[in-house]
């Protein structure tokens, strides 16, 4: 299999090579590595790489993944990191139109016949030709750990922006999009004795572009760590636990899904399961042994001729007695661990992990955790760093969960995209409910300065683009299917409705009937609201607008999923929107925009010191100027004066 630049204009082509998502578990050879948290088998990449920048796929270098190919005239560049904020290439912030819009006619490819006129001597869609459309050529050496002989190693890229190919040695692994989420590539079959090189080709535009078009600075590159993982010889390689609170509010039920996967049938061989859950004080809740039957069944990984051997098991359903409910007054976590054993009983994998028991669900059109209102005290929260942009740090993660429990932030919107993988675990941990949005913006291609014309709205209802929304809504489900915080599946944000919008929702809950789901784009095409979002979510609706809907026989619970959109005084109406929490079941509050400005330290040319730029003060065109400013926090996580009013009201509405 080869590279084609061609992918980049493909919606049809969004994933080649890549192995399958699959839950964020951690995992150990032995009980203790485990104790001491001891990843053995996993080792960062992060750090210096060489790098060349070229400002279009015309101008990247040939054969740069050949072992044999001269770098000296390369950069270096750190990873994870933006290409923009090393130097290279222009930064730009804009909101709702396409980065290019403009600067040259650009429209989706296989959507309507009509835009395959070519205009402005481009193909509309085209990405790999463009004149403008900056590439990132990566290269990494690296030697194999000589404890993992043997295994099945492969390389994790936590977050690319936004399109990107993979080779190791020269040979060809595949190719990515999907920016926020995962993409892993099997490394087995290509690696050598000594030193072996990774390299990787970031592409800024392609087809995703139109599937990305969120309100943020338009980045791109490694912006996220990669590391290099190895599989013990059987490896649980998926799993989905599920612990639900029972109607009683007193007992729970577990159940779980896995899959076990091995480079050869031997050596699933007599291989046993053992599976618990429990707290480390009392018995444990769950003790159960699981033998593997029947013949294990040989997977191709997509597009390439590695194979892996995949065992399935299962828990059903079992009623575990009495348990401590999770919520946001008292997070209550149980130690799950699965063991895997060889046929001499050997420990050969332990994978921990942290769940609670909860319940969410709707009745009499209101939002129930646990059986009692789901009360909303939210932001949304892009990740930022004045310095790094999306390139957050753990220090960034810890400072946020801070400021959410002292100023009685309850819950969180990942807005636009799904987040860094630890954040997760982080609001697990404090009992933040999460809505967890999928990496879907479109917003250009419906909403053309204040006016609706969805006439090639992205995705649609377009064939070409199903697969691919389908695909981001399965990535996201799969890595964060086990957290407890995770109350509601958000479909994207901002991309009107249609058909494939509502297969994004039909996967859902085809695959998870633990949560429910949201999106507000539905009320912009109400044809689609039986199909879409289990809750009425809206923007900005004014609070007698609110009693306007609840006072009229709602269809579904409401929920504000932006709200006190904080420009300036933007907070002032903040009392008004919380004294209906006490009127209606129906409503649930909503999430404030945003947790933090989207600014970026520089030195002043004239003062030499340090200042905050928003938008438009990079000489970019389009852009949406200081629109990127409108947080509680500064962007160098200064609380805004509005901290004050977000801690008062939120704090009289916390679950007592």
């Amino acid at each position: 299999m080869k590279a084609d630049k061609k992918w980049l204009d493909d919606p049809e082509v969004f994933r080649v090579g890549v192995i399958p998502a699959h839950s964020d578990h951690t995992f150990f050879e032995s009980i203790d590595d485990l104790k001491l948290g001891r990843q053995a088998l996993k080792e960062s990449l992060d750090g210096e790489w060489d790098f060349c920048y070229s400002v279009n796929g015309k101008e990247a270098p040939i054969s740069f993944y050949q072992t044999g190919f001269d770098r000296t005239s390369f950069d270096k560049i750190l990873v994870p990191g933006h290409i923009e904020l090393a130097g290279y290439d222009k930064i730009q912030y804009i909101n709702v139109l396409y980065p290019w819009e403009g600067h040259i006619y650009r429209r989706p490819d296989k959507t309507l016949e009509t835009l395959a006129d070519n205009q402005g001597g481009i193909t509309p869609g085209s990405f790999s030709e463009a004149d403008y459309n900056p590439v990132g050529s990566y290269v990494k050496t690296f030697c194999v750990n000589p404890d993992w002989k043997g295994k099945r190693i492969s390389v994790f890229f936590e977050g690319v922006e936004e399109a990107l190919y993979v080779w190791c040695n020269g040979q060809f692994l595949g190719y990515a999009e999907d920016s926020f989420t995962p993409s892993e590539f099997d490394l087995t079959p290509y690696l050598q004795e000594g030193e072996n090189l990774l390299a990787v080709q970031v592409h800024k535009r392609s087809s995703a572009a139109f599937l990305e078009d969120q309100d943020f600075f338009r980045f791109f590159g490694i912006f996220r760590s990669v590391s290099l993982v190895a599989r013990p010889d059987v490896h649980m390689e998926d799993f989905f636990a599920k612990t639900i609170l029972n109607q009683d509010n007193k007992t729970g039920t577990f159940s779980l899904k896995g899959k076990l996967t091995a480079k050869d049938a031997a050596s699933l061989e007599g291989v046993s399961v053992k599976v618990t859950l429990g707290n480390g004080i009392q018995k444990n809740l769950v003790e159960e042994s699981i033998d593997l039957k029947g013949d294990a069944v040989k997977v191709q990984i997509p597009d390439h001729d590695n194979a892996v051997y995949e065992k399935e098991i299962e828990i059903a359903p079992i009623n575990v007695g009495e348990v401590v409910a999770w919520d946001n007054l008292k997070p209550y976590l149980y130690d799950l661990l699965i063991q895997i054993f060889d046929k001499e009983g050997q420990l050969i994998e332990a994978v921990p992990y942290r769940m609670g028991f909860r319940r969410i669900e709707i009745v009499n059109k209101s939002m129930r955790l646990n059986g009692k209102k789901l009360i909303i005290t939210g932001v949304n929260r892009h990740e930022w760093n004045a310095e790094r942009g999306r390139s957050v740090t753990m220090e960034d993660m810890r400072y946020d969960m801070n400021v959410f429990l002292e100023n009685n932030i309850n819950a969180v919107r990942t807005c636009h995209y799904p987040d860094q993988i630890p954040w997760y675990g982080m609001c697990d941990e404090n009992g933040i409910y999460m809505v967890a949005e999928t990496n879907l913006e479109t917003h250009g291609s419906w909403m053309k300065y204040g006016g609706i014309d969805p006439s090639w709205n992205i995705p649609g209802s377009f064939p070409a683009w199903r697969e691919a929304v389908v695909d981001r809504a399965r990535n996201n489900f799969e890595t964060f299917k086990n957290h407890t915080s995770i109350l509601l599946w958000s479909l994207g944000n901002e991309s009107f409705a249609g058909d494939n919008i509502a297969a994004m929702n039909a996967f859902f809950k085809a695959a998870d009937d633990t949560r429910l789901t949201h999106y507000e784009g539905v009320s912009w095409n109400r044809a689609y609201e039986d199909q879409i979002s289990d809750v009425e979510s809206k923007m900005y609706d004014r609070p007698w607008d609110i009693e306007r809907y609840l006072d009229n026989d709602p269809k579904k619970p409401f929920m504000l999923c932006e709200y006190m959109h904080n420009m300036g005084n933007g907070m002032g109406g903040l009392g008004s929107y919380m004294a209906l929490l006490d009127k209606y079941e129906g409503y649930h509050g909503g999430f404030i925009w945003d947790y933090i400005d989207q600014a970026l330290m520089v030195t002043d040319e004239v003062t030499g010191q340090k200042v905050l730029r928003y938008g438009g003060d990079f000489d970019e065109r389009p852009a949406d100027y200081e629109f990127s400013g409108d947080g509680i926090m500064f962007a160098d996580r200064t609380p805004k004066p509005a901290m004050q009013e977000v801690k008062y009201y939120y704090g009289k509405y916390r679950i007592k």
